[in-house]
């Protein structure tokens, strides 16, 4: 049974620690990011934790480049049938219908309405603008609400794709970088994201005092990263029925 928990970050990986009732530590990476989490006996300190990581830090930074350089998608053709996620719906992709170009959600159907002569990529690169879209307009709601909690501001925040992370702080511009990713995602994730930025205005690493002012400002912010991290991003083809 978990009793406690921490969070430490060794050579510049936060590692999650779980303390169980159990003789010996675990290390576990998980998709599709390469967190890190320990589960550890309560008899361990964190200095033994640490050292435990260190030895074993060559094996975590494999599993990790394996995860992040893996295909985590199936390759999408943009033809009708596929799975596409929004805001952590799953939704089944029509692009049936012709005329002029247009992305719209009814029901349980992504329609990506193009010309004709349309290919595939450009299909593709009009649902990908459509998803930077729909970032670039739930952010500033949510910086409205939170800068006040956090008590920092932000000059800008940019919607960038970027390979390892959801999101990033540009402290000497004041600026936040934001995956166009997170618009597939269930809404919580995002906001925990912009609060998880705001944050690093105040504390660069994510060290004691980070994890204490998460959890003052957003006490399920853990669950919410989990969850972010788990939610599935695969394309899926739906029987037709």
């Amino acid at each position: 049974m978990s009793t406690a928990s921490a969070y430490l970050t060794v050579a510049g990986i936060g590692i999650d620690v779980v303390y169980k009732d159990i003789k010996n530590m675990h290390i576990s990476v998980y998709p599709p990011l390469g967190r890190v989490r320990v589960a550890a006996p309560h008899r361990l300190s964190e200095d033994a934790i640490r050292l435990a990581i260190v030895q074993r830090l060559r094996w975590i930074k494999r599993q990790r480049e394996q995860l992040r350089g893996a295909d985590r998608q199936t390759d999408r053709q943009m033809a009708s049938g596929e799975t596409h996620y929004v805001w952590g719906q799953r939704l089944r992709l029509d692009s049936s219908r012709h005329g002029r170009s247009k992305v719209s959600v009814a029901g349980t159907t992504l329609w990506v309405t193009t010309p004709a002569d349309y290919r595939e990529d450009q299909r593709r690169a009009l649902l990908n603008r459509w998803y930077r879209e729909q970032l670039k307009a739930a952010v500033p709601p949510l910086l409205e609400k939170w800068q006040p909690i956090v008590g920092e501001e932000v000059q800008n925040f940019v919607v960038r794709r970027m390979k390892t992370k959801w999101g990033t702080c540009q402290a000497s511009s004041r600026a936040i970088w934001l995956n166009p990713e997170l618009a597939k995602k269930n809404p919580r994730c995002l906001e925990y994201i912009v609060v998880h930025e705001l944050t690093h205005l105040i504390e660069r690493t994510h060290n004691e005092h980070f994890v204490e002012l998460m959890d003052r400002h957003m006490p399920d912010w853990q669950v919410r990263r989990d969850e972010l991290n788990e939610a599935p991003l695969a394309s899926e083809v739906w029987d037709a029925k």
